[in-house]
């Protein structure tokens, strides 16, 4: 069938593949037990019918909007594609962020009804039923006393008018928009991102071209459903048949990985990163042949070449690292990972490089919330694909550069434009429908293709006092690399003479290195006050720093003892630093780095 509209999806699995399992999640029992409580596509669309009957007798009508607040669970996808064919907006929000980013959300886009998870997101979003006039009613997913409940509101609906859901549905059109998703930003208020049903299905007909999903088989989710990233991964899911695990929490990841051993999944750098960060720790600790044999296959895997044929005697090497030791790796994540797609930061090269040799297969793309979000992506197939960078285009898209080297995109899935803010979408779509991402790129000639890399934010460059200019991410990147360096961010500009850097160390690295070393420590402030660990981060810093220019180089840095957070507020809740607040936050600690 013809695919224009999203909710078509659910449709064509319908007649394909009623029965079939889509949606899981852990229910917890009173007991304390658990199970995975799934439903196929026919009992998915049933409810998806009741719900949009709920939407119908509240009178909702085409273009109005609707707010969903919750972690990831069945109910998320059962109120979306309620609203989708009737023609009705969903503005999704993060459960993380402040009741005033709410009531800014809810006053601009004049939301009518709220469905939130949990207690503590109804704590936050309460009290806008006396600041918002537009807010109706909120609807909890979550039994929650003097609340209406949606299961309850659901069960409670007598009988389907289906003639008047397919009515709706008929005048639903492709060009319509199907979401506001506001931008949460590292500074600045929130933009809402008005994207059609097309801008996101011409994304999913091209990024399936690209990636190898396959039906019946099975995925973890668990980055927000609220980002565009999750989101256009869950109608991947969808429109390829895939049974979706939705993890309990960020903290059992490990153990629900194990328990669905999924096909594939979606993540960003950092959760791939704590994976290591733990696969080495427990490496460390081991003793005697074990030790030796554990940081011998490390060494193999990092002497891997993504895409290039390897010498007989390599391959020797590679299968006993394998057997031996990356067989491991691949168990913990389920065993049966075919790939993972990582996106939103830049992951390290060597890591991507190591899962690679352990065979995993991890993809690395690139895009935004305004292009629903694909622009680029690395292929599944090693020769289409070149570390350190974002990949290629994917069909239907257009890609150059300005004069500046500012990546520049055209296609079907750029955003209809910012909700109420035609200023603001004039400033970064220009009349030939090109978008104008502000992100500074460059082109790599690697294996016979052009790979695009991201070498910093345009907004982020700043000049040192002599005039020259710094990508910090770049540094930034680079300097990660480092196993002892978990989080940076590099200061400068104004009349100061060079770079400095705010460091927060890995922890479990550090403590490692210490036991071994002998190194007395009680928390993580001794830690990194300790000499021998300063010194050790500085060793670090001097090796990494020779491959910048020696204006690019971090003079001075300071170590710190607590990690940078979404709830600290110095990150997004897709883990990029929110420069401003960190620098801010750290005023007197930074301008210390610059007194002579």
């Amino acid at each position: 069938m013809e695919i224009n509209r999203l909710f078509d999806y659910l449709t064509m699995q319908i007649q394909d593949n009623p029965d079939a399992p889509f949606l899981s999640n852990k229910i917890t029992q009173a007991d304390a037990s658990s199970f995975w409580k799934t439903y196929s596509y026919a009992e998915t669309h049933k409810i998806v019918n009741q719900v949009s009957q709920l939407f119908l007798n509240a009178g909702l009508n085409r273009g109005d909007k609707i707010a969903i607040i919750s972690n990831n669970r069945p109910e998320w996808n059962f109120v979306d594609l309620a609203s989708q064919q009737l023609g009705i907006i969903n503005v999704p929000m993060y459960p993380t962020i402040s009741e005033d980013d709410y009531a800014f959300i809810f006053q601009d886009a004049d939301i009518q009804y709220a469905f939130v998870g949990d207690a503590s997101i109804l704590e936050k979003v309460q009290p806008l039923k006396e600041r918002i006039s537009s807010l109706k009613e909120i609807i909890t997913f979550d039994a929650i006393s003097g609340t209406t409940n949606f299961w309850d509101a659901i069960n409670q609906i007598q009988s389907i008018d289906e003639n008047a859901i397919h009515t709706r549905q008929a005048v639903v059109d492709g060009q319509d928009t199907v979401t506001i998703i506001y931008t949460s930003g590292t500074t600045g208020i929130p933009k809402g991102v008005m994207l059609t049903h097309m801008n996101i299905v011409s994304n999913l007909t091209s990024v399936g071209m690209v990636l190898p999903f396959m039906k019946n088989k099975k995925s973890l989710s668990f980055l927000p459903l609220c980002h565009s990233f999750e989101r256009t991964v869950f109608y991947a899911y969808l429109m390829f048949g895939i049974h979706i695990h939705y993890a309990e929490s960020l903290d059992t990841i490990g153990e629900n990985l194990k328990e669905v051993q999924p096909y594939c999944f979606s993540t960003v750098p950092r959760v791939l990163e704590k994976v290591y960060e733990k696969i080495i720790a427990k490496g460390s600790a081991l003793t005697g042949l074990k030790k030796n044999l554990f940081f011998w296959s490390i060494k193999i895997g990092n002497q891997y070449q993504i895409g290039k044929p390897q010498s007989a005697i390599y391959q020797v090497k590679l299968a006993i690292a394998r057997k031996l030791v990356f067989s491991k790796w691949q168990e913990a994540l389920g065993s049966h990972v075919k790939f993972i797609v990582t996106g939103a930061a830049a992951m390290q090269p060597r890591l991507i490089t190591l899962f690679t040799a352990a065979g995993i297969q991890v993809i690395e793309g690139y895009g935004l919330t305004e292009t629903s979000p694909v622009l680029t992506v690395n292929g599944i197939d090693e020769t289409q694909r070149c570390p350190g960078t974002i990949g290629m285009p994917i069909p239907g898209v257009e890609i150059r550069l300005g004069d500046d080297g500012e990546i520049i995109a055209r296609g079907p899935n750029i955003m209809k434009g910012y909700y109420n803010r035609q200023d603001l979408t004039d400033q970064v779509i220009d009349q030939d429908g090109w978008f104008y991402t502000g992100d500074i790129g460059t082109w790599v000639d690697y294996n016979g293709h052009r790979f695009l890399k991201i070498t910093d934010r345009k907004k982020e460059l700043f000049k040192t006092a002599g005039g020259k200019y710094i990508a910090p991410q770049a540094i930034e990147n680079k300097m990660k690399e480092s196993r002892y360096i978990e989080q940076i961010i590099v200061v400068g500009g104004d009349d100061r003479k060079y770079i400095a850097a705010l460091i927060v160390p890995s922890f479990t690295q550090l403590q490692a290195w210490a036991n071994d070393n002998q190194i007395p420590f009680s928390n993580h402030a001794s830690l990194i006050n300790h000499p021998e660990i300063i010194n050790l981060i500085q060793k670090s810093v001097d090796k990494l720093n020779l491959h910048f220019g020696k204006w690019e180089q971090i003079k001075k840095f300071k170590l710190l003892d607590e990690e940078w957070t979404i709830d600290g507020g110095q990150l997004t809740p897709t883990l990029k630093l929110k420069r401003k607040n960190i620098e801010a936050q750290y005023n007197d600690v930074i301008h210390q780095l610059f007194v002579d």
